[in-house]
């Protein structure tokens, strides 16, 4: 009876838990539940993790178009400027990481890291967009 109390006893202390899951070992929840439960709201987000999260998607976004408009802007290129072009753009991949891994590096060990490592990876990124949509508008 005793051994039935205790188990009874923490069933009632998992079942008052504020969890969207409970899983027990050896079975798998149902997946749309555990998607539902961890789909973002980056319009409203509530916790540092999210926030990262988010900023993560945003910065993924914007490299998304960067490298579009690189294609679009590489494919109207002759022989000679595509390499010089590709060549700005690898210095330049390697000037915007190492420039964002230091500026995140003044906030090493804090939850708000990857905040500001991805918004780094994300204004950069933004405005090489638009370099390369400027040399879009005035290709000859």
């Amino acid at each position: 009876m005793r051994k039935f109390l205790l188990l009874l006893a923490s069933m009632l202390t998992l079942s008052t838990l504020d969890a969207p899951t409970i899983t027990i070992a050896g079975t798998t929840p149902d997946l749309p539940e555990m998607l539902l439960a961890q789909k973002l709201n980056c319009n409203n987000s509530q916790t540092q993790i999210a926030i990262n999260e988010c900023r993560k998607l945003s910065y993924q976004n914007a490299d998304k178009k960067l490298n579009r408009v690189y294609q679009q802007l590489l494919s109207t290129l002759e022989s000679s400027s595509k390499q010089k072009l590709i060549a700005a753009q690898v210095t330049w991949i390697k000037f915007r990481d190492t420039n964002c891994e230091f500026e995140r590096s003044r906030y090493e060990g804090g939850s708000i890291t990857p905040t500001i490592y991805f918004g780094c990876l994300e204004n950069t990124t933004k405005l090489r967009t638009q370099q390369l949509q400027e040399y879009l508008k005035s290709d000859p």
